[in-house]
């Protein structure tokens, strides 16, 4: 079948080639990943979400391309992702155990956790919609366009909120420091 017939199979939802795309294609997009990093974990993830990718987003598929190269550009874009988030998580996670950085006094954990509570509270009293863009972005590490599908908004909404959220807890901090001061 050529990658336009194939390509436009997917489209109409055949699943019997989306079965032999996966079948194909499913190890050779495992051990490209397994190949750029080592990771089993990396490897399973990326392939499945990748796979995931295809299928959810088959009526935007380019017809005029090889199919091989858009199951990898998905792959290499979900990867990419994945590390994003594991990034983010990492910093994320070392802020909330901050007497295991070693350089923090006692008193300095305090603060931060203190600091932190405050933060969640100011979070908890946003409106709504706004409070769940953020958290999904923030704490479960959800990019802009996966909150927009979870949410049926937009993605330019989704940033909207997130700025919003972000100025409003600058200013939340701007006041607390002030208030340090004097």
């Amino acid at each position: 079948m050529s990658t336009f017939n194939t390509i436009a199979a997917l489209k109409e939802g055949d699943t019997s080639v989306f079965s032999e795309l996966f079948n194909e294609y499913h190890r050779k997009v495992y051990l490209y990943v397994l190949s750029k990093t080592h990771s089993r974990y990396l490897a399973e993830e990326t392939t499945q979400i990748t796979f995931i990718k295809l299928w959810d987003y088959r009526q935007q598929l380019d017809e005029s391309k090889p199919v091989s190269s858009l199951i990898f550009r998905i792959a290499s874009a979900t990867l990419i992702d994945l590390f994003r988030k594991e990034a983010v998580k990492a910093r994320f996670l070392q802020q909330e155990r901050p007497g295991e950085a070693g350089s923090w006094n006692s008193s300095e954990a305090v603060e931060a956790k203190e600091l932190q509570q405050r933060i969640r509270h100011v979070v908890r009293n946003m409106p709504p919609v706004r409070r769940r863009v953020f958290e999904l972005s923030r704490y479960e590490f959800k990019s802009y366009k996966e909150i927009a599908e979870l949410l049926s908004v937009s993605v330019k909404t989704v940033e909207n909120h997130m700025a919003l959220a972000i100025k409003h807890l600058r200013d939340f901090l701007v006041v607390l420091l002030l208030c340090r001061f004097f």
